[in-house]
């Protein structure tokens, strides 16, 4: 697995990245700093990413926030701070596995397979998720494409749908890019 490390201690470092490496990983980038990592992970494309650190800043955060958003991937953060708001807002930031006190070299490899897991569980309930809205959405715009063709045509509902069918059809398209021509097409003539 290729991961990016940041540790802002770099003795720290040294023994993780050992441990990482005995794992059979491959530490592909690191700093001693969160700065610049939306740029580094697109460059080096991680796998993973590590954070070890005292406690994470609120600009960490926010650098973890972004990733997470733009270029998803597990992530797991080793620190000492186990306090509540810290460990929620770090989840919040997209941070998979929040390790407290517990950086033994011996315990690597099942917190990355924890956090691998849990990533990979959230990105297909995201996935799923995004997909739901979008067929919400399209029923949406057909719900109103066939109030259209109720309208104008003077169609009962089953009728509206039938000839939005058969149209999208013969025309290879989507029942929901037939339903926004509709809708843009009565839009310009009203």
């Amino acid at each position: 697995m290729r991961i990016m490390l940041i540790d802002e201690n770099m003795e720290r470092a040294l023994t993780l990245k050992q441990a990482l490496c005995e794992a059979g990983n491959e530490v592909v980038f690191e700093s001693s700093s969160a700065l610049d990592m939306i740029k580094r992970v697109a460059e080096t494309q991680p796998d993973m990413i590590i954070i070890d650190t005292e406690s994470p800043s609120r600009d960490t955060l926010e650098h973890l926030a972004a990733v997470h958003r733009d270029q998803p991937r597990p992530i797991v953060m080793f620190t000492h701070d186990g306090e509540s708001d810290k460990i929620k807002a770090a989840l919040h930031a997209g941070v998979s596995s929040y390790i407290v006190n517990g950086l033994d070299p011996s315990r690597i490899k099942p917190i990355l397979d924890v956090a691998i897991s849990r990533f990979e569980a959230y990105q297909a309930m995201r996935l799923q998720l995004d997909k739901a809205n979008t067929t919400l959405a399209e029923r949406k715009i057909i719900e109103r494409a066939k109030g259209i063709l109720m309208k104008q045509r003077n169609f009962n509902e089953e009728d509206a749908f039938q000839a939005m069918r058969k149209t999208s059809m013969e025309r290879s398209l989507k029942m929901s890019e037939l339903a926004q021509q509709i809708i843009a097409i009565s839009e310009l003539l009203t």
